[in-house]
């Protein structure tokens, strides 16, 4: 499992929030956004540059605004040097503020793009950082199958012809939605949510021994697939050893560490005569009720306890 690091090219951003390009210097849609925070350079206007990061999108409004207009243009010009001479990628000017002509000198001089948007301070950052933290969260690419199961996404993983394309195909089959087969790119998109998808080149496809590729989307419609999908259980399939012992009642708890999140997971043993889309269906119902409070192991646990005690 490599991890993968990304960068956002600005110039994306751009189009995806409608910002005015203020000044920009050549080929400035390929600077690559690096960092998943913004900042507003308040203390920095103010000339406090310790612990300044400056690979981190700055915004201004209306405070920092109305700060420097208190300076005289020397001033202004010489706080405004300061901030772009550190390197940062861009700088946003919020609800529409007129620019200043010492933070547009300053910024021609350090080749520094600046743009501007009709939204609020507070209401732009929230916004850039959500796309950000999506865009650049720490991602791997497992071997497996990403299904929707009712509601529930189900990653299956087990050892190449194991049967996890064929299981994918009878879920699809039965109404479930197929996200990702052969390769699952995962993104840890917060402290507790892992979110699949597939590969582009490769996704709405799925490889069948026998028959070759088929595209899912094209035979079953495109109610039978889906982008992305939180990881919500993790389903190893194994082939069936006789004398291994499996766990029958289900009090063990297992979990699986993907980008250092533990997912629910389950190892089922699969052999002739084991219809595993039901067994996984079944396995995707029992996990939302889990989440919901019901856990019918540790029921049948108590009314076992409490008969043997009576």
């Amino acid at each position: 499992m490599k991890l993968k690091e990304f960068g956002v090219q600005l110039g994306s951003l751009v189009q995806e929030f409608g910002l005015e390009v203020v000044y920009a210097p050549e080929n400035f849609e390929k600077i690559e956004i690096t960092k998943d925070d913004v900042n507003r350079p308040a203390l920095q206007m103010a000339g406090y540059f310790d612990f300044f990061d400056p690979n981190r999108l700055q915004i201004i409004g209306k405070v920092e605004t109305t700060y420097v207009g208190q300076f005289t243009p020397e001033q202004r010009l010489a706080a405004f040097e300061k901030l772009f001479s550190t390197g940062i990628p861009a700088l946003i000017i919020s609800r529409n503020i007129d620019i200043y002509p010492e933070c547009l000198e300053a910024a021609q001089k350090h080749g520094t793009p600046i743009f501007r948007t009709n939204e609020f301070t507070s209401t732009i950052m929230s916004a850039i950082i959500a796309s950000l933290k999506v865009s650049l969260a720490p991602m791997i690419q497992l071997h497996g199958v990403l299904v929707e199961i009712y509601g529930e996404g189900v990653l299956l993983l087990g050892d190449s012809g194991v049967g996890k394309s064929e299981t994918a195909i009878e879920l699809v089959k039965r109404g479930h939605r197929l996200i990702a087969d052969d390769a699952v790119e995962i993104k840890r998109v917060s402290d507790k949510t892992l979110v699949g998808t597939a590969p582009e080149v490769i996704r709405h496809f799925i490889e069948l021994r026998g028959i070759g590729v088929i595209d899912v989307r094209r035979i079953f419609g495109m109610g039978a697939v889906k982008l992305t999908e939180k990881i919500e259980l993790v389903i190893n399939l194994e082939a069936w050893e006789d004398g291994k012992m499996y766990d029958r009642l289900g009090l063990e708890g297992q979990t699986t560490s993907i980008l250092d999140i533990a997912v629910p997971s389950l190892t089922i043993p699969v052999k002739p005569g084991r219809n595993l889309a039901v067994i996984i269906e079944v396995a995707a119902m029992n996990n939302r009720h889990k989440k919901m409070g019901f856990n019918a192991a540790q029921e049948l646990q108590e009314r076992m306890l409490k008969s043997f005690g009576g």
